[in-house]
């Protein structure tokens, strides 16, 4: 039995929506039902009700809804216990983030942050978005980093979790280049001919981003999916290999891009591409939970970071402006 199949379970029991609850846990409906039968499974009995609406327990499920909370409070309480033992990691920050940014983006970020604030031990934690935001909720993290997108936002209470706006990334399509430079494969590709598609698992927050392209566009894309997994890296190998086109974020294919071995597939049009944020996040800090002395000073650091290079943004706006008028 894995712990997060509890986790499930209870936000189902106080929910009483599958939708409602899967949205909530940050994994597709399908895939949260499928946690929940394997529960079932394990148990050996229904605990859900499945020819009621809303959804409602079964006696077996009302019992062990009260066995689920305890056995995860102990849990929880001897992960806590065990880390207040450990006084090292109170000097090392410990990232939850995405397999795409922890090779992009946190490399040669905290390079430079370290320059600019100084020496840190840290501990990065490379996961899907899913489980790195559960890391961020469950406590098994200091800082998250991910993307966001307004129409596919990570549920975290603001009033619980603090945020700052690190940077900006571009998904768009990339083919490999021919000898002569240019890409192999050219959106939007026909009805009788569709482009061969290299594409995110459905479970990826990256494919999600992909559906957003492809249901906007007013020009249809035409594809067939030839190859699917849920790492961009693995999508931009194949890619390399000449096998499709691939959405990857522009910081993953830079080096590509400079030595003409991949090229934009999209022809510059600017509705075949989706811009998300780059968020860090934080629990905000509390007498019960005060977390790390080195935390608060790098977060008070990096929002005074953030902050001045908001008014740079907005005085060159300004100029901007003043240019044109």
């Amino acid at each position: 039995m894995e712990t997060k199949w509890l986790e499930d379970f209870v936000s189902l029991a106080e929910t009483n929506s599958f939708s409602r609850s899967a949205e909530l846990r940050h994994v597709t409906q399908p895939a949260f039902s499928r946690r929940i039968q394997s529960l079932e499974a394990w148990l050996g009995t229904d605990l859900i009700d499945r020819t009621s609406y809303p959804t409602r327990l079964t006696h077996a499920g009302e019992v062990f809804y009260e066995q689920a909370i305890e056995m995860l409070g102990q849990i929880n309480n001897a992960r806590a216990l065990l880390r207040g033992k450990r006084t090292a990691t109170q000097t090392t920050v410990d990232f939850a983030v995405p397999h795409t940014l922890s090779l992009t983006y946190v490399p040669k970020w905290l390079t430079e942050l370290e320059t600019a604030f100084g020496e840190i031990s840290s501990r990065l934690l490379a996961l899907n978005v899913h489980d790195a935001v559960m890391t961020l909720v469950e406590g098994g993290c200091d800082l998250l980093l991910c993307y966001h997108h307004p129409r596919q936002p990570l549920l975290l209470d603001a009033s619980q979790y603090d945020m700052i706006t690190m940077g900006y990334e571009t998904l768009r399509a990339y083919a490999r280049c021919d000898k002569n430079g240019v890409p192999e494969f050219v959106l939007p590709g026909t009805e009788k001919s569709p482009l061969p598609f290299l594409a995110f698992a459905n479970n990826a927050y990256l494919g999600r981003m992909v559906d957003l392209i492809l249901n906007d566009a007013r020009i249809p894309l035409h594809f067939h999916k030839r190859y699917e997994t849920d790492m961009s890296e693995g999508l931009k190998m194949m890619a390399l290999e000449g096998r499709g086109v691939a959405f990857l974020p522009e910081s993953s294919v830079t080096r590509e891009l400079k030595q003409k071995q991949l090229a934009r597939a999209d022809g510059g049009v600017k509705e075949w591409e989706v811009e998300m944020e780059i968020r860090l996040y934080r629990e905000r800090p509390s007498v019960q939970r005060p977390g790390k002395l080195i935390v608060s000073r790098l977060w008070e650091y990096l929002e005074q970071l953030n902050g001045s290079a908001a008014n740079d943004d907005i005085s060159s706006r300004k100029v901007k402006r003043s240019k044109h008028s």
